[in-house]
């Protein structure tokens, strides 16, 4: 910034000045500069609370323990392995009750921390989610039905073999359109 005002008390413009810069490889805007220069800014409330929120996430993330050689050691706590809603509720429970969601997530996320990603043991959310197929039904002497990749010829959505209702052909069907070897259909009185 004491660069940009010499060359300005030269009788150079901000703009050329930060252009020249930023073909050197220094990226500083014009808007930026003038913002620093700008006597008596304020710093943002959102800028406070999120330090303020950090701070309270540090000391609760890691303790601090003197070593028996006196050096200083910090260790993760096991709060320090809480996920995003876990934290906040529990800095709000604690320390900070007006601390905001999206400040908490700001503050893990400077912080580099993320949670255990430890999943459910049991519950809804540890069950597998896909199932075998509608309308499975298996019985104590049925085995489980095995999986048929789709393409093959006994898989019921490939066209072809056994499985399919367009492998009948007009000369293995009956007239009433039941097997051969089967009973025919009872016929419905017309009334």
């Amino acid at each position: 910034m004491g660069f940009i005002d010499t060359m300005r008390s030269q009788g150079h413009v901000v703009e050329s000045i930060c252009r020249v810069l930023r073909e050197q490889g220094c990226q500083i805007a014009a808007r930026t500069y003038r913002a620093w220069k700008h006597a008596g800014r304020a710093v943002a409330a959102r800028t406070v609370t999120d330090s303020q929120v950090i701070d309270a996430v540090r000391d609760i993330a890691w303790t601090t323990k003197v070593d028996s050689d006196g050096v200083h050691v910090r260790k993760l706590s096991p709060e320090g392995l809480y996920g995003r809603r876990k934290m906040t509720a529990y800095l709000r429970r604690v320390s900070m009750p007006e601390a905001s969601a999206g400040a908490v997530d700001r503050a893990m996320r400077t912080l580099g921390l993320s949670g255990s990603g430890v999943t459910r043991a049991f519950g809804p959310r540890s069950r597998p989610r896909t199932a075998l197929g509608p309308a499975t039904c298996w019985t104590a002497t049925s085995p489980p039905p095995r999986p048929t990749v789709s393409g093959s010829p006994t898989s019921p959505m490939s066209g072809r073999g056994p499985a399919s209702p367009t492998s009948r052909s007009s000369s293995t069907s009956t007239p009433n359109g039941s097997w051969p070897g089967t009973p025919p259909r009872p016929s419905r009185p017309t009334s």
